[in-house]
C-alpha cells in the first residue's frame, strides 16, 4: 500500500484566472504540465485574449 503524503510535499501552481495557488491532485496525475486553472469555475471564468 502506497504511503500518504503530507499536503505541503506536493506540487502547486498558481491558477491563471484567480491568481490563487492550487495543488497538485491525483485526477492531473498525467496531465499536470497543462492543468492552468484551479476549478471548472475558473476555466469557465478564464480571462479573454485581448
Amino acid at each position: 500500500m502506497a504511503r500518504m503524503r503530507k499536503k505541503a510535499d506536493l506540487p502547486s501552481k498558481i491558477c491563471s484566472a484567480c491568481g490563487l495557488p492550487f495543488s497538485w491532485r491525483r485526477k492531473w496525475e498525467r496531465d499536470w504540465e497543462n492543468v492552468r486553472f484551479c476549478s471548472d469555475r475558473c476555466r469557465a471564468n478564464k480571462p479573454k485574449a485581448v
